[in-house]
């Protein structure tokens, strides 16, 4: 496995030594951020992407330079610059998504804590990131100040899990919780497994696909301390799959850290067959398992890549029939309102009466089924 750059990536940071570019925090602090930024990288005037300034005001810019890398600048339909690139329809287009389709802030009992299901929660310690994908359930909060005084917002999570023995697992999110200061990342885990009734924990990043550089050897001893701590990362293209994601995914499995990837269906992206199927087997051979395959939730400034639950259901169907066990994940669609993962099926009744998905899964009144 081999990763190749962009030649656009090559000449814009030719200057930059092999040891910087395989250094997390040069790729962090490099980020690309802006609309000048982004226009400098790729050699092109500033005005040509003037009329995208009301979408990076409402949807900031964000893409590691490694991550820049691995797109063809050149193709329009390029999955990498479609994940990561902004696009008008973000605030002209709409299917009636909103801020917070899942309902998470209604779950929080303290600020950044969901609490939904009665066994585990989600804490969200950070709203930061190495890259924003633009098809984010949370990119509303990409612009929110989490908190001013860190340790006391992270301290008052710990609390409330210190205070229901109901919960067994948490998990770490955000943003991106890798982002986070690794002393304070390590202060908050340790805090969790000091709990007696807290048995798991676990990680969602997607820090192996978009700053796979971040997984060092210390990262993962940190890690190892707090097993049994799993990993969720979300791999959603076959061109993903880097040799350096590969390595990243190797030293959190050999530091005894399991790791699961939920990928989303992404309308122009993803919703093939054929590039599932590459995707699942790529990621079977690098040992990290399919987990979830997540329809796009309904959040607003991203309804463009929600596709038909339809046609989810005709691509998992073709799995089940062609490929190992191994390599399939299970199919979901986080309902709106906070009603938890409804699984889909192939061969179920959904394809057979050829229902939309407003139909299944609301009434007349908009109210969920």
């Amino acid at each position: 496995m081999k990763s190749t750059y962009n030649t656009v990536a090559v000449k814009s940071w030719a200057h930059v030594s092999p040891k910087d570019w395989y250094d997390w925090r040069w790729q962090y602090n490099n980020r690309i951020q802006t609309i000048p930024q982004l226009a400098r990288v790729l050699g092109i005037n500033t005005a040509a992407l003037k009329e995208y300034r009301t979408v990076v005001r409402y949807y900031p810019l964000c893409i590691t330079p490694f991550y820049f890398s691995l797109m063809n600048v050149v193709d329009e339909n390029d999955p990498i610059a479609l994940q990561c690139f902004f696009d008008q329809k973000e605030i002209e287009f709409s299917l009636g998504g909103v801020d917070d389709p899942l309902e998470e802030v209604r779950d929080m009992p303290v600020p950044g804590l969901i609490h939904r299901y009665p066994d585990r929660c989600v804490v969200i310690i950070t709203n930061a990131c190495a890259t924003y994908c633009r098809h984010c359930n949370r990119k509303w909060m990409w612009k929110k100040k989490i908190a001013q005084d860190k340790k006391a917002y992270l301290t008052r999570m710990i609390e409330y899990v210190s205070e229901k023995p109901v919960i067994r697992e948490v998990i770490v999110s955000g943003g991106d919780p890798l982002t986070v200061d690794e002393g304070t990342l390590d202060w908050f885990l340790g805090s969790l497994r000091s709990i007696s009734h807290v048995e798991v924990l676990r990680i969602g990043s997607r820090i192996p696909v978009v700053m796979p550089m971040r997984i060092t050897k210390q990262l993962c001893f940190m890690f190892r301390k707090y097993r049994p701590l799993w990993f969720n990362t979300q791999f959603n293209h076959p061109h993903e799959i880097t040799a350096e994601a590969a390595r990243a995914c190797e030293m959190l499995l050999e530091a005894g850290i399991p790791v699961s990837n939920q990928s989303v269906l992404l309308r122009g992206i993803n919703d093939k067959y054929e590039t599932m199927r590459d995707l699942y087997y790529g990621l079977q051979r690098i040992s990290v398992r399919p987990y979830y395959l997540f329809q796009c939730d309904p959040v607003k400034g991203a309804d463009h890549f929600r596709a038909d639950i339809q046609s989810g259901l005709r691509i998992m169907e073709k799995l089940w029939r062609n490929v190992s066990g191994l390599c399939l994940p299970q199919y979901v669609f986080d309902v709106p309102g906070g009603k938890g993962k409804y699984p889909l099926y192939p061969f179920s009744d959904f394809l057979a009466k050829g229902l939309k998905t407003h139909e299944y899964f609301f009434d007349k009144k908009g109210e969920v089924n």
